[in-house]
């Protein structure tokens, strides 16, 4: 089959079999292209309880199903490919950050959107990285245990001096590829270029940039930025849809290394033979752990009113 012909197929499939595809932005072009929604985790996650059908296909990774799972318990929810896992949610286990809690028992646990179903069943409040700056700001508590992302961590905690930090060694292993010799790199080759970066990066790349956002905020400040050119310091995929969206501009990656295999796990036949019950995986978690993961990312939604 050639690729029109597979998502040809994969539009039937939507409609005959009631399905909603959600495609994280990591996602590559052909995937963009059959999604009924792009954004980051969070924001896919909100669509899907918008949506009327009754079955949702995340092209993502796995806590990303997983947070679908928890917002819409009443749908049924895939990974088109289950070996697409998050290093970074995976770093830390339940029973370390318990330990955390009983010794330190007058700080609120904050864990990053990108942690496991399990692990946010124990925390106080989620975030992402466009809100972790405004939630921070409104917990009433001065002491903050963040988890898992230290880079993350770090940057908020310098938004807002007045709270307390706590950083765990967590992080991203696909943004850290990126380092201050890669910045000074591409200030030589494009020296009018604009450097955009996530919150993940290192504080040292971090503090080069012209602008710090998530990859929703770097996709909206690129394209409506009167600037021609940018160089872009997260997941290179986000490169190439920028290329595709605007024509009129310039894009190159802060690091040809700043691939993420997980999200390139997953891939256009990935999808079909998902919508055909050939492949995948059906996210299922225990009542439980939907009821007590939930209420740290309703907390989430509460704070960043």
């Amino acid at each position: 089959m050639t690729i029109n012909e597979i998502k040809e197929e994969i539009e039937r499939l939507k409609k005959e079999k009631d399905f909603t595809i959600l495609a994280h932005a990591y996602q590559s072009q052909d995937i963009w292209e059959i999604a009924d929604y792009i954004g980051d985790s969070f924001y896919l996650s909100q669509k899907a309880q918008e949506v009327s059908s009754s079955n949702v296909l995340m092209c993502g990774v796995r806590f990303m199903a997983e947070t679908v799972k928890i917002l819409s318990p009443e749908k049924t929810v895939f990974l088109a490919n289950s070996i697409a896992e998050c290093p970074m949610a995976d770093q830390m286990d339940k029973e370390v950050i318990e330990q955390l809690k009983e010794d330190m028992p007058d700080y609120s646990v904050v864990a990053y959107i990108n942690t496991t179903a399990e692990l946010k069943t124990i925390c106080d409040a989620c975030v992402t990285s466009s809100s972790a700056v405004k939630i921070i700001k409104n917990i009433p508590n001065d002491k903050i245990l963040f988890i898992p992302d230290c880079n993350l961590g770090d940057w908020v905690a310098k938004q807002v001096p007045e709270k307390h930090l706590e950083l765990l060694r967590g992080g991203c292993p696909t943004h850290l590829r990126i380092t201050t010799a890669n910045v000074k790199k591409a200030k030589e080759l494009y020296p009018e270029a604009l450097i955009l970066v996530h919150p993940e990066c290192h504080p040292t790349v971090v503090g080069l940039a012209d602008f710090v956002g998530s990859t929703t905020e770097i996709i909206s400040y690129a394209k409506s930025s009167k600037a021609k050119s940018f160089i872009i310091g997260t997941e290179n995929s986000i490169v190439e849809h920028l290329k595709f969206e605007c024509q009129d501009k310039e894009f190159y990656p802060l690091s040809k290394d700043c691939i993420c295999h997980n999200m390139k796990a997953t891939t256009l036949p990935d999808v079909y033979k998902c919508l055909k019950g050939e492949a995948g995986e059906e996210i299922l978690l225990e009542e439980d752990v939907i009821f007590k993961a939930r209420k740290s990312i309703d907390e989430m939604l509460r704070l960043a009113k």
